[in-house]
Parts: structure tokens; sequence; C-alpha cells
């Protein structure tokens, strides 16, 4: 169970290694939204180190934990790797980073850059996830997860809390999930203080699916965010914490990410990548409505992304 005063404990452990990230307050119509006013903050998480929200709870699953010899492994679509090999460049420790064949080559070079031994194997996260299991028996080295570890969730978690020290308490907040550990992180800190809208691509429906399940199930995985939003089924933590705090969930069109993505490059300037996206596609699209005054938080969670493939 993960506790707000778990996320104070990693937002003083991580403090001197991650960014405190800007929050821009706009007006719906800044954003080329119809209907009635509201307030939009965006937090742009993409300006984290490591260029995605993935480095909090990298850097706290990390601290909190000694370091053996062989270093530390994960397996990733792409950001928890990346996240990983930063922070242990930062630390000074050895990093084996696990990613399938549908990594996007821009977070394959960064994670070389970052001086990782990268690893490529399976179709998606799930095979490389297996294969880094069974290297991590054999080398002994930590395991990072990428969303499913209580060390990541609350470094996730102190996303939310810095939003709150920033502007305040959103009336809602709308956040992508993959696995679930930036939405389980961040309503472990809110604790039901805002309303939770996790959004997901309709071919990678991980908590969409578990809540018309009762519970965590397997899911095909593809589409334009599958490098990011890859897991095959919600995390066990981040489920427990759905049912402890309730969260609407929404599933959007692949089409409807892209416009988002392309509509934050050309008008703001703001490269991000699909899985970022889709809080603002929730508005374009319609898919999710605010009501006139409401103040509401888009979580724009990472960037590594080619801005040559938005224009």
């Amino acid at each position: 169970m993960i506790s707000r005063d778990d996320i104070e404990a990693a937002a003083q452990r991580i403090a001197p290694h991650v960014r405190r990230t800007p929050l821009w307050v706009l007006r719906s119509d800044e954003l080329g939204l119809p209907g009635p006013g509201f307030e939009v903050w965006l937090k742009l998480e993409q300006l984290q180190r490591s260029g995605s929200f993935k480095a909090r709870g990298m850097f706290n699953r990390l601290l909190a934990n000694p370091i053996p010899a062989a270093g530390v492994i994960a397996a990733s679509g792409g950001n928890a790797g990346i996240a990983t090999a930063t922070a242990a460049q930062a630390l000074g420790v050895p990093a084996e980073i696990f990613v399938p064949a549908v990594i996007s080559p821009a977070k394959r070079d960064r994670l070389e850059q970052l001086g990782a031994r990268v690893v490529v194997t399976g179709a998606v996260y799930a095979e490389a996830f297996a294969a880094c299991q069974q290297r991590q028996r054999e080398s002994g080295a930590l395991m990072t997860h990428a969303y499913d570890q209580a060390e990541v969730l609350a470094g996730a978690g102190t996303l939310a809390r810095e939003i709150e020290s920033q502007a305040g308490v959103p009336d809602a907040l709308l956040v992508s999930v993959g696995g679930g550990g930036l939405a389980g992180g961040i309503a472990a800190w809110f604790a039901g203080r805002t309303r939770m809208v996790a959004l997901e691509p309709e071919r990678a429906p991980t908590l969409h699916a578990a809540l018309a399940a009762g519970g965590p199930v397997d899911v095909e995985v593809s589409g334009i965010a599958a490098d990011a939003l890859g897991a095959r089924r919600i995390g066990a933590l981040a489920w427990e914490v759905a049912q402890r705090h309730p969260m609407s969930s929404l599933v959007l069109r692949d089409e409807d990410i892209v416009d988002a993505q392309r509509w934050l490059w050309q008008s703001l300037k703001l490269a991000v990548e699909p899985a970022a996206a889709l809080p603002l596609a929730a508005l374009r699209s319609g898919a999710w409505q605010a009501q006139a005054g409401q103040r509401i938080c888009l979580v724009l969670c990472g960037a590594n992304v080619d801005p040559a493939s938005l224009i």
C-alpha cells in the first residue's frame, strides 16, 4: 500500500537528482478547445530529467536500496529504461536494459548515449520483461520495474505533490495509463481530493479491461503508443490504489492522439511522445468534457520523440 508518507519520503530522497518541472496555467481557448471556458494546467513533465516522469521512480528505487556490483537491470519500452540508465549513470553504477523490437530509434539511441548495455528482444514489452527476469536471476543486479514496485509508484507520486505545491488541487486530473505507475502514484497522493481520469489508447487498454473484468487481465498491445504504454496488464500496485481511490477510464483512438501530439508541437512548440498527448486528445476529441470554470490538470508525461516526426 502506497501512502502519502511514502511519497513524502521519496520527495526528500530524490530532490537533489530530479527537476521541479514547470506548470503552465492557460485558458481553454488558448488550447483551441471549444465550449464553456475553463482553466487548463499543463504539467510539463516531459522536461523532467531523462525526458519523462519515470526518472522520479527510478531514482527513488536506486537510492532506497543497496546496489550490487552487477549494477541495475530493467525491461522497458524506452522511458523506464532511459530513466534507469540516467539514474545509474548519475550514481556511477552499470545498467543493462532489455527492450522490445517496437522501441523507437530515438529511445534506443538515448539508452546507448547513457552508457547502458541495450538488449533488444521480443516483440512487445512483456517478452522483453521475461528475458530481463532471467538475466537478473543470473547476474544478481538490482531490478527496476517500469511500474510495479512500491518505490517506483512513490517516486511517481512526487509529481502530484509538486503539482499541489505549485497550483493547488485541480478539479480533475487527466493522466495516461500503461502499467499504471504514474496514475497510481498520483492517486495515492491526492487520495480522492481530485477527480482522476485515466486515459489509454484503444489498442492498449490495461486499466479499462481490468475495470470491466473486475481485476487485472492480459490485453493485446499495439498501436501508436505501444512503446510507452505497452504493458500487457495493469500493475498489481496500481490496481490496489485504484480500488481505494477510484478513477474513471477512457480509451482514445490513435488518430486523436496523433492530432493532439501534433497540435502541441505546432501551436506551443512542445515536443511530446504519443503517450503524453492523451490528456489533450481527450479534450480535443470530446471524449471527456470539462465544465465551465473548472481547473483541469493535464500531465504531459514524456518527450522522448524526434520532433521531425511531428511535422
